[in-house]
């Protein structure tokens, strides 16, 4: 990777801010939206300041419920990067005209789950019993890309059944609380808790057998990029930087589990199924032509529109920062 910002390039990216028409003035701060319940080995860097030591700035990282959420700041100018965003809410904000793009992979990761309550007794082998219940879902996230994955391919009707607009704390609680039949959610926490009550609907097996899965993506907003690229670049090779330091020591772990709000045993075990690719592997999967990242979300573009042939979401997927 060939980044262009370091500790001692502050002085000199404030005088390309200065005379370059398509970089805007030097920033103090940079906005983060991030999520808690999110083990990341990123985390780390965030705890040390590396990010602030690299960008020149401030960091200031704001945790946020769902992507949605982290698209509607976005929007109103309150936040400039984020980080883990879910291709779902990216894609869904991009059909409606935001002006966002897309400019890293930051995990890939299984497909988030959808539990049923257990007094049910509903499973994969009599899956259609879920027509007619009622599912809680946060809506255009990776959880909501999940459930209506497992809902086509289980032949289920998703019209016979009541759906619920839930953030995944709440979700879990209505599941718990018999409010729903089904809950569909992301977290570590809010997933121990939905397990604690449910059973999945899928196994970790069956969700590869059907080929579902999922990656969250790092985004800006095209002001952003467009004003202070040295900044994405920046942030971009931090985040490299600090998934090739990853270790799996005792003490990034208890950095990472304070840092994303989970005890010690749950991030161990979420870190385990999260799989941040390198650099080199974004560019050369995920952002070449016809790469991984255009192909899901035209995916999902089909899958939340019914008519998206992707070419509007493909302009907005944008490799280079990584270069």
């Amino acid at each position: 990777m060939k980044f262009l910002f370091r500790k001692a390039a502050v002085a000199t990216a404030s005088a390309i801010a200065l005379a370059s028409p398509t970089i805007g003035q030097a920033k103090d701060t940079v906005n983060v939206a991030f999520f808690l319940q999110w083990a990341t080995p990123n985390l780390v860097a965030k705890v040390d300041k590396s990010y602030d030591d690299a960008m020149g700035v401030d960091v200031n990282w704001v945790d946020f419920t769902t992507g949605t959420a982290m698209t509607e700041a976005m929007l109103a100018g309150d936040i400039d990067i984020s980080y883990s965003q879910g291709l779902a809410p990216f894609v869904t904000a991009i059909q409606q005209g935001a002006p966002l793009k897309m400019v890293g992979i930051a995990v890939v990761y299984e497909a988030n789950d959808c539990f049923v309550r257990n007094e049910l007794g509903i499973d994969s082998s009599n899956v259609s019993e879920l027509e007619g219940k009622t599912v809680a879902v946060p809506l255009n996230t990776m959880a909501d890309f999940a459930f209506r994955s497992y809902m086509n391919h289980y032949g289920i009707d998703i019209s016979t059944m009541t759906v619920v607009d839930q953030a995944p704390p709440d979700g879990a609680k209505s599941l718990a609380d018999g409010a729903v039949d089904m809950a569909c959610v992301f977290g570590g926490v809010d997933t121990a808790a939905a397990a604690e009550v449910g059973t999945r609907i899928m196994e970790t097996q069956q969700k590869i057998d059907a080929g579902i899965g999922s990656f969250d993506v790092v985004t800006v907003t095209e002001k952003f990029a467009t004003e202070h690229p040295e900044l994405v670049r920046a942030f971009l090779e931090v985040t490299e930087e600090a998934n090739s330091a990853w270790e799996g020591t005792d003490e990034q772990f208890k950095v990472v589990a304070d840092a994303s709000g989970m005890d010690l045993e749950t991030t161990k075990n979420q870190v385990a199924g999260l799989i941040p690719p390198s650099a080199m592997e974004q560019i050369e999967r995920y952002f070449n032509e016809g790469g991984i990242a255009a192909q899901a979300a035209a995916s999902l573009g089909l899958v939340f529109q019914g008519d998206s042939d992707g070419s509007a979401i493909a302009k907005t997927i944008d490799g280079s920062f990584l270069e």
